[in-house]
């Protein structure tokens, strides 16, 4: 499990690809500091396991279809920065939400307006993850937990306060880019449950 809170911005070193999958070799200093392999770290908000440690600073992992498929790592080039998180410590800070680096979608950016000490960004999504956004809810956007301040059918914003910028891949986002996407995990067992119960209509 993860919280949305992330730890450094690594660098995508090298990407090999295969038929279908891909193998990503990620530069990290911090989040490899104490990894071990078959450790999880969240790579801007997809959870992928670690398979080598060169002890180099950096770590490997393999992506599969599916994730290449789903998730904007398919995206990805050498030289691209990631948000990097290591997975919670029992007993470790809990300052985000519960983020389990499974991505419900790929969203785009669709508006940026720079604030005073902070920039609002609307983000464009399919309205399948659109129904599991709430204002003032939690959502994560490429790893990085951020609340929502409004939410539409098929778009929601957040602001980026001056940590946020500095601290994630988050404050070089330009108009088009595509993130991933975690809803709040409470939600959707939510309606599973009243699904279940008959409660949803």
């Amino acid at each position: 499990m993860f919280t949305g809170i992330v730890e450094e911005i690594g660098v995508v070193e090298a990407i090999d690809l295969a038929d279908q999958d891909a193998r990503l070799r990620v530069r990290g200093p911090l989040v490899v500091s104490d990894a071990r392999v078959g450790d999880s770290i969240a790579v801007s908000g997809v959870c992928l396991t670690v398979t080598d440690l060169p002890g180099d600073g950096t770590f490997t992992a393999d992506v599969m279809p599916e994730t290449l498929r789903r998730t904007a790592l398919g995206e990805a080039v050498v030289g691209s920065g990631v948000n990097l998180e290591r997975a919670l410590a029992v007993g470790g800070r809990y300052g985000g939400h519960v983020v389990q680096g499974h991505v419900d979608g790929v969203g785009t950016v669709a508006r940026r307006a720079p604030g005073p000490r902070w920039d609002d960004v609307e983000i464009d999504v399919d309205p399948a993850v659109a129904r599991y956004v709430a204002e003032k809810g939690s959502v994560a956007v490429a790893g990085v937990s951020l609340t929502v301040t409004h939410v539409g059918d098929t778009s929601f914003g957040v602001s980026l306060i001056p940590t946020t910028l500095a601290a994630t891949t988050l404050g070089s986002l330009e108009v088009g880019a595509r993130v991933n996407i975690e809803v709040d995990v409470l939600a959707k067992y939510t309606e599973r449950l009243l699904a279940t119960s008959g409660g949803a209509r």
